[in-house]
């Protein structure tokens, strides 16, 4: 079994942590795992992407090639956008509804919205607010993880709920719980 997943967003809304968790989970459950990594210009609120490639068999490349992607993973819908070259015929879109309007000619929500509801396998919540609501407002990008683990089904939710404990650790128990409660939350 493969998993091949884009995950995406702007600088700075935690998408790395994201991969982070993801790798983890992969790594305590005995797959083979290659990640690449693009920053763009994450400090100003620019591109920042990783593709995540999760296997049961050795991985000889650490890049999806266009149209190999099983998941998007996003913390912005424009930025889930850009990447729909990459993804299967079948694949699946998790992400983000509201934008991080950070250009000048950044198009307009309804209209993200109608090319997000073209997809066939799509999961679209407003992840801030639900972010929000666990009183985490920085905790989004765990929320989007939740709501994207069961589409990963190489490795379990309760594999990315432990991970995300050993990743966060050194934070303190506080901050576990809080990304915890952000995770475990359902989708409305």
């Amino acid at each position: 079994m493969k998993k091949d997943i884009i995950l995406c967003g702007v600088g700075g809304q935690g998408i790395l942590s994201i991969a982070t968790v993801i790798g983890e989970a992969a790594t305590a459950e005995g797959l083979y795992l290659k990640q690449a990594e693009v920053h763009g210009m994450s400090q100003r609120g620019g591109d920042v992407q990783s593709h995540l490639r999760l296997s049961t068999e050795p991985i000889f490349s650490d890049l999806i090639p266009l149209g190999g992607a099983d998941l998007i993973i996003s913390m912005e819908p424009m930025e889930a956008l850009r990447y729909l070259p990459w993804l299967r015929a079948d694949g699946t879109v998790v992400t983000a509804s509201k934008p991080l309007v950070n250009i000048p000619d950044y198009p307009e929500e309804a209209a993200l919205r109608a090319e997000l509801s073209k997809l066939p396998h799509l999961v679209c919540e407003d992840i801030d607010a639900m972010a929000v609501k666990a009183g985490n407002p920085r905790g989004a990008n765990m929320a989007l993880l939740g709501l994207a683990a069961d589409s990963l089904e190489i490795v379990s939710r309760q594999a990315l709920r432990e991970a995300l404990k050993r990743v966060f650790a050194p934070k303190g128990e506080a901050i576990v719980a809080m990304n915890l409660k952000c995770y475990d939350l359902e989708q409305s």
